[in-house]
């Protein structure tokens, strides 16, 4: 039996708590704008292409193996609590990289940014999606891709703040690295104060599942533990892993990629970098809608069939072509922030809302193994060799959503026959 719904004027505006979710990813977001960093990085440090774009991947890392325990730590003291270290942590580690910069340590860079800004991302990252999905029952698919999409629209104010910063007449790396850590810690500790946990059972005055939202989720919530016998987990994960390696290879090297497609300079390179970051937000928005309209396996499949036709238009674009790069790009960071958007529902619907910040923190190593793969892929062979191993990978990927379709039709079929029996 079923929980009764908990309503009434006592509980906070969820809007509002919403507004500071979107505004703690903004600043998370930030991380997407790596590749401005890239160049002047790998000239401060004297060090090699793949050697620099590691500390993105290491980045990632620590992202996603964090935020499986972010989840877990957000339901049990609280997302206020869990958010405000989180951020602590990733202004922490921002501000250490631009202190130890002069050490030309890149190792230092590793654990300043890496690790420790990594860990903090992956805590503050996790809570809001966690939080609303328990405060919008009546619009999973659309909250979890407005929670995450601020998170995609970060790297558009740190591209066009850090560019002319980092240029050797300016300021430079260290500098740039101390200030933006300082606004990151700011911002996400103030805005996290709002949070506040969904009572049990929550549900909006005088909203009850329709037909079609009952049917398509779980009869009830799974633990992690259950999750992780389900086979579901694994494809959902290994779906997530693949959108993730083929978009943030493209995400690690936008700027040095523009600047050598089309040989425009670091400045006008940043742009590319927040076209990107703005169709990802945009993205995580668009397909969350979309999935709660034709489901989420159709969602991924039109995901990875559009980034298909985008490697393949990138690929074809020369010198003196900038203008044409910003299209693939920006469908690149649509379908790259649709996943993000749409998955945290999916996971919803298989394994139930009440643990879903666990389920999904843990189905975030795949972002980790998609942030390692897709940066390193595209950092050790040359640019036009990664675009078509994407191509294949994506083409690959397109089986997987159908695969999913067919084990919740399977598994419906099943409790139906459960109910007749």
């Amino acid at each position: 039996m079923s929980s009764p719904s908990v309503t009434g004027t006592s509980n906070p505006n969820r809007w509002l708590i919403a507004i500071a979710a979107f505004v703690v990813q903004l600043a998370l977001g930030s991380v997407y704008a790596w590749s401005v960093f890239l160049l002047p990085v790998m000239k401060t440090y004297g060090a090699p292409k793949a050697a620099a774009n590691l500390t993105f991947s290491i980045t990632l890392l620590a992202l996603g193996i964090t935020a499986g325990f972010g989840g877990y730590f957000q339901s049990r003291f609280g997302p206020r609590v869990i958010a405000t270290i989180g951020g602590l942590l990733y202004g922490l580690g921002v501000i250490l990289a631009g202190v130890t910069t002069p050490a030309h340590n890149l190792f230092l860079l590793y654990l300043t940014y890496g690790i420790i800004g990594g860990i903090g991302i992956g805590l503050g990252y996790i809570v809001p999606l966690a939080m609303l999905i328990k405060w919008f029952p009546d619009r999973r698919g659309f909250i979890t891709g407005l929670a995450v999409a601020g998170f995609g629209l970060g790297a558009i104010f740190t591209g066009q703040v850090a560019a002319p910063l980092l240029k050797p007449t300016s300021i430079g790396v260290g500098p740039t690295f101390t200030y933006l850590g300082i606004a990151y810690l700011i911002i996400v500790v103030a805005a996290s104060q709002v949070f506040r946990k969904a009572p049990d059972g929550y549900a909006p005055d005088g909203w009850t599942p329709s037909a079609t939202q009952q049917s398509v989720r779980t009869s009830r919530d799974l633990t992690l533990a259950e999750s992780l016998t389900n086979p579901r987990w694994y494809l959902l994960w290994l779906i997530l892993a693949l959108n993730v390696t083929a978009g943030a290879a493209l995400i690690s090297v936008a700027s040095p990629l523009a600047q050598k497609f089309t040989g425009v300079d670091a400045v006008a390179a940043a742009v590319i970098v927040s076209t990107i970051s703005i169709f990802n937000g945009v993205g995580r928005l668009f397909w969350a809608w979309l999935s709660d309209v034709i489901g989420r396996p159709f969602t991924f499949v039109g995901i990875f069939v559009v980034q298909i036709i985008a490697f393949l238009v990138l690929a074809q674009i020369g010198m003196g072509g900038f203008s044409v790069l910003l299209i693939p790009a920006a469908l690149i960071g649509l379908c790259y922030g649709g996943g993000f958007g749409t998955m945290p529902a999916f996971a919803a619907d298989f394994f139930g809302p009440k643990n879903s910040g666990t389920i999904y923190g843990a189905m975030l190593t795949a972002w980790s193994a998609g942030g390692i793969v897709g940066p390193l892929l595209i950092a050790s062979v040359d640019y036009h060799t990664a675009i078509y191993i994407i191509v294949v990978i994506l083409v690959i990927s397109t089986a997987l959503p159908f695969v999913a379709r067919a084990m919740a039709q399977r598994k419906t079929t099943e409790i139906a026959g459960q109910a007749g029996s």
